[in-house]
């Protein structure tokens, strides 16, 4: 395995990285200051919202196409109503993902350090989310949506194999995507409530773990073999292009009345949604380019994916 003096492990090409433990108590105490207990701090009895909207219709996959300009008003809402809560079945699907992988990185650190002991309230912190999220599909009056059977096997060989720094760079990719989507979703006044109220939640409690993710990501791009950090390109822009496949379940127009070949074809061929997409994704992939893990094969992997021009 290829070593590092501890001067060269602690600077990469953004600069000099902080101490691991030193970013763990700091996120720690924003842990003990901006922590939500979800069946608490919303209203779930509140009645779903006449004429609000379930996901700004901005961010749907349809929207601005030759379809979505046919459709009326209601099938619009609707489609808002299903489209969130395939994102956050999607969203379940990861954090269960990531929460494994957060487990397997900290099986064989010290167990009293602040890093293993930020990382355990992480995945404390994810238990909650993905009660949320299921309860606002169930608030939604939606079908769960899961990801297609191929991926969710190809997960599990994820889980069991991935390298720690092909970990952390896949739950960036999990969570800065729909981070920003989210920040324009709980301000916005025209969304119900309750999604407000998810997705104010998930934004100030993910923006710790993308923090968490990112230090860790930098420090193991740094001090990891050469093979691993291959490995860990190749991986983060393959975990890309099944992230952008499965962002949206095609099931979806066929349960608000649309034909799914066409709705899907008009997907693809969608600026507006290819500008959401990559627009969303450009802080992550600025980050992941600056540190290494975009170059080669890794880059035409994103490419395709359509998350990156």
């Amino acid at each position: 395995m290829t070593t590092v003096t501890e001067r060269e492990a602690l600077r990469d090409a953004l600069g000099l990285l902080r101490d691991r433990e030193q970013v763990a108590e700091r996120l720690l105490e924003s842990s003990a200051k901006h922590s939500f207990d979800p069946d608490k701090e919303l209203d779930w009895d509140a009645p779903v919202e006449d004429g609000k909207w379930f996901w700004p219709p901005e961010l749907l996959s349809l929207y601005d196409t030759p379809l979505w300009r046919r459709m009326s008003e209601d099938q619009r809402m609707d489609l808002a109503r299903h489209e969130a809560a395939s994102l956050a079945s999607l969203g379940i699907w990861f954090e269960i993902i990531l929460m494994q992988l957060l487990v397997r990185h900290i099986y064989d650190k010290s167990l009293t350090s602040n890093h293993v002991r930020y990382a355990l309230t992480e995945i404390a912190d994810e238990c909650r989310h993905s009660m949320m999220f299921a309860r606002m599909i169930k608030k939604g009056g939606a079908p769960t949506y899961r990801v297609p059977r191929i991926y969710h096997n190809l997960a599990r060989v994820l889980k069991t194999v991935s390298t720690t720094p092909g970990s952390f760079a896949a739950t960036l990719l999990g969570e800065e995507i729909l981070d920003w989507m989210q920040r324009l979703t709980f301000p916005d006044d025209r969304i119900q409530t309750i999604v407000r109220g998810v997705t104010r939640i998930h934004v100030v409690e993910e923006a710790r773990h993308v923090r968490y993710a990112r230090e860790e990501l930098r420090r193991q791009m740094v001090s990891a073999p050469r093979w691993e950090r291959e490995l860990t390109r190749l991986s983060c822009g393959e975990a890309a292009r099944v992230f952008a496949t499965c962002f949206v379940n095609p099931q979806v127009y066929e349960n608000v009345g649309l034909d799914r070949r066409e709705a899907v074809a008009q997907v693809k061929a969608s600026g507006h949604r290819r500008e959401v997409m990559q627009s969303g994704a450009s802080r992550l992939t600025e980050f992941l380019d600056d540190i290494g893990v975009m170059n080669g094969v890794s880059r035409r992997l994103w490419r395709s994916s359509g998350l990156l021009a």
